[in-house]
């Protein structure tokens, strides 16, 4: 079984999250982690910025891992459309590997015009992995409907199956309870919610961490579901050991 494991993914300048969650995650469950760097970020007079790569030197990154035999894919924040499109062509000619899809609709720090409007992009992608795992405000961008209720998050994540996903795990964090964050888990057939009390600490690289976290386990054999539940804890027990800058300081 191969330990190496590919992160497609951006620069955190902070370190909280991207890249470097992606690489932390992967280094904690024993696995090399290869990376793709899809864009970098920086704090600017104009605020947070997402500075794209170009296309092209994406196609070169993943033009030079194709022989490289991964374990399991994980894709993060796809800036553009051009950059996406890579992204896809190398997953579509690594049909057999796992792929873990963080669709980055919105981001913590700022709500990029640009890539909100990539969500016709990303639906392109379902057919093609193994899970997505969309936070409450993704999901709605992308099943095209609002998510006010768990009975909405229901629909949502059907919607999101049939739209091509195999398997769907929308983070709904505490925006139903104050004191409970509550995740949803679809498989297309029943519906699983996972529950866990509210952390205070600092959650920057939440998403990114959970998200690879689910690749990592997936990577090692773990049935999705399992692999799910376990990256539930895993970043529960990150961001109780959190610093100033994100949930990756655990290790």
């Amino acid at each position: 079984m191969s330990s190496h494991i590919l992160a497609i993914s951006g620069n955190d300048i902070f370190s909280g999250g991207g890249l470097h969650a992606d690489l932390t995650t992967f280094a904690a469950n024993k696995l090399h982690g290869f990376l793709a760097v899809s864009c970098l970020t920086a704090l600017t007079s104009n605020g947070f910025e997402v500075i794209p790569i170009d296309a092209t030197v994406v196609k070169q990154q993943l033009d030079s891992l194709v022989d490289v035999d991964f374990a399991a894919i994980k894709l993060g924040l796809l800036p553009n459309v051009e950059v996406a499109e890579q992204a896809l062509h190398f997953v579509q000619n690594h049909k057999d590997t796992p792929v873990v899809l963080d669709p980055v609709l919105v981001c913590k720090e700022k709500h990029d015009l640009e890539v909100s409007s990539l969500r016709d992009e990303l639906v392109k992608f379902f057919p093609y992995v193994t899970i997505i795992t969309p936070n409450l405000v993704e999901a709605q961008l992308l099943a095209q409907m609002e998510i006010k209720t768990l009975d909405d998050m229901k629909a949502a994540a059907k919607k999101l199956h049939e739209l091509g996903a195999r398997y769907v795990v929308i983070k709904g964090g505490s925006r139903f309870d104050d004191k409970e964050a509550i995740d949803l888990f679809y498989d297309g057939k029943d519906f699983t919610f996972l529950r866990a009390p509210i952390l205070g600490g600092n959650n920057i690289g939440a998403g990114c961490t959970f998200a690879s976290s689910i690749a990592s386990k997936i990577a090692k054999s773990e049935p999705v579901e399992e692999a799910v539940r376990q990256s539930k804890d895993f970043v529960r027990d990150a961001i109780s050991h959190a610093d100033d800058y994100g949930v990756n300081q655990l290790f």
